[in-house]
Formats: structure tokens, C-alpha cells, sequence
């Protein structure tokens, strides 16, 4: 049974499409950065059920699962593919389950593309943008090559992904930057200094991943962790550190109780509520899960509300980090 609940929809930039304001990451389906991925039929049913629901932004990667993603997406596509909005990120390269760099040569990405349309079952990517950027190719070659590709019908948009504003300045200068990808939460809020400001001065969108932190904000986490874990590698998991940010959490637990929330609800509400032009991704590989983060976008703060979690959870204030802070 699908949820009635409507979709707002944004355009993705100043010139961009119109997208839902909530985002589907589908990299959980797939065996990937120590996740085990997810059961295909269940996987398949919950983008498609999204779809039902009005989210029409689908965010994958062609080394998520070694290309196992993309054909999961291709899957569950296939006969409404105009119902879907593909973004597809590019450049990882992983071997024996570890990111080992970077592959941002244009005739890489040329090669790239190729495979990431036919195993989507597509012609055109929607939005196709370099996972992140090193300095191991030029700016200008990396973006040139997607202008490329954009005039040749294989690409509509051009999209960023963890990467300074500087360098976004750089990016749009050689061709108009469409959405940005980047990490954004209570618990990293470093973006909001300099590339915040300068996506929106630019007029480009924000795509917002790891709302939680990573499982931190939804109020589930407790320490020690399992040995296995695999959060275990990141320091904000770590020792004091952890006991200290579940201190913290702690606020938002309490809050999510008087409003009838979860805190992972409060969590994506949080990121939705920094502006019209910044659109929460979240991941899911479980039809179960829609329904509470779909209504997380109707969840609004009281001026009282939003100064507590600001204050509460200032910039820093949560104790080491994810790989997500190079």
C-alpha cells in the first residue's frame, strides 16, 4: 500500500528541473563501505513504491556495488522511466571493498557513462557528476568532459559532489553547475561557513546526504559499539567521543518525544527547513521506511524549537569525524 501524503516539488537550481524536495539514496541496496546491501525484490519495490509517492530523485553511483546499483535502478525503472530523475555519480574506483582513489581522466569518463547508461536501461543520465575531485586531473578537463557529454545528449545536467567552494566557483565558471552533493547535518553543519553560501549566491541546488550522521542523530546508537561495526573506523564513534555526541543526541530525543517525531524524523525535518533550495537525501532500501521520512518533510520548528537545535548543536560541537571531513 502506497502513502498518499504529496511531494513537494523544487527545481534543482535556478535554471534546474523540477524535482522532489526529498531525495531517494539508493546506495544501501548494494554491497557497499561495509554494508552487506539489501534484498533485490525489496530493494526494487521501495524505488518504485517511491516513485508512487512523488519522489522522483534517484541518487546512485556506478562503483556503488561495483555497477550492482545501477542495475538495480535500471530494474526498477524499467517502463516509467520518465518518472524518474537519475542522478549518477562517477570517478570512485574500489577494489576488494576499499575506495583506493580517484579515475577522473576524460577518457574515463567517456568510458565511465558508457557502462552506467546500459545498465540503467537508459539513453540520457539526468544529472551526472564526479564523486569528488583530486588534483590528480584538472578542474577544467573533469568539467569540460561532462559539458561534453551534455552536448552530446548522454548527460542533461552537470552536478558537484563533496567539494569547496572554490572549487564550485571553478565548476560553474566552466559550465553552469546544476546541484551540488554534499554532506549536511545537526552534526556537520562545517559547509555552512563558505560553500553553503556560495551554492545559493550561484544559484545551484543542494542535494543533502547523511542527514543522520551517519546513524548518529536517530537516536539508536549506543556505546561501546560492536566490535565489527564499521563505524568504529570513523572517530566520532570512538571512545569519549561517542558517549560525548550521545550526550548531545540526548536534545534531540527529547524533542522528538514532545512533538510526536523520532529523532531521525527531527534530523532530516532540520536539514529540509535550511531552505527551499536544499533537498534532503536519504537513504532507504526498505518500503517500510518511506512513510516516516516522507513525513519528515512535513515537520516544521517553532522559532524556539530551530534556536535550541542551533544552539544545541552548533557548529563543532559534535566530537570527531566521518571520512565525509578530508
Amino acid at each position: 500500500m502506497t502513502t498518499m501524503t504529496t511531494i513537494t516539488k523544487i527545481s534543482l537550481g535556478k535554471n534546474g528541473p523540477l524535482v522532489s524536495k526529498l531525495g531517494l539514496g539508493c546506495m544501501r541496496m548494494s554491497p557497499v563501505w561495509g554494508n552487506k546491501g539489501s534484498d533485490e525484490n525489496e530493494s526494487i519495490a521501495t524505488i518504485q513504491q517511491a516513485l508512487d509517492s512523488g519522489i522522483n530523485f534517484l541518487n546512485t553511483g556506478d562503483f556503488y556495488g561495483h555497477g550492482h546499483n545501477e542495475l538495480l535502478v535500471g530494474k526498477a525503472i524499467k517502463g516509467r522511466r520518465d518518472d524518474a530523475f537519475i542522478s549518477v555519480k562517477f570517478g570512485g574506483i574500489i577494489y576488494g571493498g576499499q575506495f583506493i582513489g580517484l579515475d577522473l581522466r576524460p577518457i574515463a569518463i567517456k568510458n565511465f557513462i558508457n557502462y552506467s547508461l546500459v545498465r540503467l536501461g537508459i539513453d540520457t543520465i539526468d544529472l551526472y557528476q564526479p564523486c569528488r575531485l583530486d588534483n590528480s586531473v584538472p578542474l577544467e578537463d573533469v568539467i569540460g568532459t561532462v559539458a561534453d557529454l551534455i552536448k552530446e545528449g548522454k548527460v542533461r545536467y552537470l552536478g558537484v559532489s563533496e567539494i569547496t567552494a572554490d572549487q564550485l566557483r571553478k565548476a560553474n565558471s566552466v559550465h553552469p553547475v546544476t546541484a551540488l552533493e554534499i554532506g549536511y547535518s545537526l552534526a556537520d553543519r562545517q559547509i555552512e561557513k563558505d560553500l553553503l553560501p556560495t551554492a545559493k549566491e550561484l544559484g545551484i541546488g543542494v542535494v543533502a546526504f547523511a542527514n543522520t550522521a551517519e546513524g548518529l542523530l536517530t537516536g539508536e546508537m549506543k556505546a561501546p559499539l560492536a566490535a565489527n561495526d564499521y563505524h568504529n573506523h570513523f572517530s566520532r564513534f570512538q571512545g569519549e567521543n561517542l558517549v560525548k555526541n550521545l550526550e548531545k543526541v540526548e536534545v534531540l530525543k527529547t524533542m522528538a518525544k514532545e512533538k510526536g517525531s523520532t529523532p531521525t524524523q527531527l534530523a532530516i525535518a532540520w536539514v529540509n527547513a535550511q531552505g527551499d533550495h536544499i533537498m534532503p537525501l536519504v537513504s532507504m532500501s526498505r518500503r517500510s521506511r518511506l512513510p516516516e521520512n516522507i513525513q519528515a518533510m512535513e515537520i516544521s520548528f517553532t522559532p524556539e524549537e530551530m534556536n535550541t537545535l542551533n544552539t544545541h548543536f552548533s557548529p563543532g560541537a559534535i566530537l570527531g569525524g566521518t571520512y565525509l571531513q578530508r
